[in-house]
């Protein structure tokens, strides 16, 4: 063999060619994972909400609020089933806190200093009847059942 011979510069022994596997080995495990683990913090929403719902955090002054915007609405809309739901037993439309103005459009503008005693409560409201000037009064709120309600003054 001569240099000039292309065979002669091979080793004698030559090395194996490198053989890489291309197959796919892909593993499903971290989709798995996170799928575990997004079930998992949605549980953990679910009980905690089971646990604590959202009106357990309402306060005794937020409910008094409700209830007189729902009756000055009801008031507003002259909707005497609506009215009759968000008002204590025995109420007089005659002594109602906003007077005689059903069928106007009543804005409750606050309610502040709510003051309750066992099933009773008070707070001050700052109301405006359609075309007039604010006014302020102290309404009067029985607790019936779960619910406030309106009451006429007495």
């Amino acid at each position: 063999m001569s240099e000039s011979d292309p065979a002669a510069n091979t080793p004698a022994d030559p090395e194996p060619d490198l053989v890489v596997d291309q197959a796919d080995t892909r593993s499903a495990t971290p989709f798995i994972a996170a799928a575990v683990v997004a079930v998992l913090v949605l549980i953990g929403i679910f009980v905690a909400g089971a646990l604590r719902p959202a009106d357990r955090n309402v306060t005794q002054a937020d409910r008094i609020a409700d209830a007189v915007r729902n009756f000055a609405l009801a008031q507003s809309d002259s909707d005497s089933g609506q009215l009759a739901a968000n008002t204590c037993t025995g109420f007089d439309a005659t002594r109602s806190p906003l007077g005689a103005d059903t069928g106007k459009r009543v804005e409750i503008v606050s309610v502040t200093d709510p003051n309750i005693d066992g099933d009773r409560g008070k707070a001050t409201v700052t109301s405006k009847v359609e075309g007039g000037q604010p006014s302020t009064g102290v309404w009067n709120l029985v607790r019936q059942g779960s619910a406030w309600k309106v009451c006429d003054g007495n």
